[in-house]
């Protein structure tokens, strides 16, 4: 017998691409630390519209999604397709959810009243369930907040990622650019319906398995995951000098700015989401994409964002709900002791990602790689 060989080689992908990923995701543990003060009102959030940040990863993942496989169907199935995504999201799906698990019972306290009144049998359940991303009812949550995944809140987003991309292989990778651009028209139109007319003015939500969340999880992920598609497809991208600095910085902006409106007149921020999500992000990518790094400082710090960006997101949460608890039991505000105890997070949160990624995440993805995406010649 011969030895394997590859039957679809990665492509040389998008550099900047994946370092903007990873400033998304550091941009997440600090909006969620910053939430915590807030007492979940959206309009005194601070650094405001830290929850576009999952918008700009359904475009970043289309885009990305569409220039690995767009022109490759036929060199390989349907199914095929779905194991090299299984392969890639799935080992930290597993691991997301054993931390939660692990790390559960530290949470215990008034925000989270039904954490003592879970039994251990009841949790390792629902880490099980958590590690096939399989959503679990209201009447299964063990936390208190209503989350479709009690354990590991953020993978909520990765259950539409995963919607998002059979839809893509069943039907919207058959798409012309035109079908494909009417079809993206028609979701950017639900959403500025849905932010300019409803009660929010917001992107918040998607995490709850009831029919208004899972609306708004439907909303959040239509536009941008296949308008990331088109943009790929369409291959007009934005050439500028230091384009990993600029479409950071543009990105920073974006997400800081603060509530736009009151709440007589929400439609107002939802115009500004409307903007950000259909105009700012793909100008975003649009530079990141069309970019290159100037030197090798710039490729290091680039690269090394990049790699922690999915263990990092998809692991902070777990600490996130203990520093909530730890913030509300001790009816902490804002202060030199709160904000020392996030900047221990965020930390602590990095390194937990950085060691999943090298001692688990790598490893299990090349033997994952080996044993079901290569053939023997």
């Amino acid at each position: 017998m011969s030895e394997p060989t590859n039957y679809l080689e990665s492509k040389n992908h998008y550099q900047i691409l994946d370092g903007l990923r990873g400033v998304a995701s550091v941009f997440v543990i600090v909006f969620h630390v910053f939430e915590i003060f807030t007492g979940g009102n959206r309009f005194i959030q601070i650094l405001n519209h830290g929850y576009l940040a999952v918008d700009f990863f359904f475009l970043l993942s289309g885009f990305v999604v569409a220039y690995a496989y767009d022109d490759r169907w036929g060199q390989f199935t349907q199914w095929d397709f779905y194991k090299r995504r299984l392969v890639r999201l799935q080992p930290m799906v597993v691991m997301g959810s054993i931390i939660g698990a692990a790390l559960f019972y530290f949470g215990a306290g008034a925000v989270f009243p039904a954490i003592s009144e879970t039994s251990v049998l009841k949790m390792l359940l629902i880490m099980l369930i958590g590690a096939t991303l399989i959503p679990v009812p209201l009447s299964m949550d063990i936390r208190g907040w209503s989350e479709m995944h009690p354990l590991n809140g953020p993978a909520w987003s990765l259950f539409f990622e995963y919607i998002a991309n059979i839809l893509y292989a069943v039907f919207v990778r058959k798409f012309s650019k035109l079908l494909l651009s009417i079809f993206v028209a028609l979701a950017g139109c639900m959403m500025i319906a849905y932010l300019v007319t409803g009660t929010q003015g917001d992107l918040i939500g998607g995490w709850s398995l009831t029919k208004e969340q899972l609306f708004v999880g439907f909303t959040r992920l239509l536009f941008p995951f296949f308008a990331g598609v088109l943009l790929s497809r369409v291959g007009k991208l934005i050439k500028v000098k230091n384009a990993f600095f600029w479409s950071s910085l543009l990105l920073i902006l974006v997400l800081s700015i603060p509530r736009i409106g009151d709440e007589q007149h929400v439609w107002m921020n939802g115009i500004y989401d409307a903007v950000v999500v259909i105009i700012m992000f793909p100008i975003i990518v649009s530079i990141g994409a069309g970019g290159s790094l100037q030197n090798n400082r710039s490729s290091k710090i680039n690269k090394f964002l990049g790699d922690i960006s999915y263990p990092l997101y998809i692991t902070h949460y777990p600490l996130i709900y203990i520093y909530t608890a730890w913030v509300v039991n001790n009816k902490m505000a804002i202060g030199v002791k709160s904000l020392a105890g996030g900047a221990v997070l965020v930390i602590t949160s990095i390194t937990l990602a950085y060691a999943c990624l090298k001692l688990y995440d790598e490893p299990v993805r090349e033997w994952l790689k080996n044993k079901f995406l290569v053939r023997k010649s």
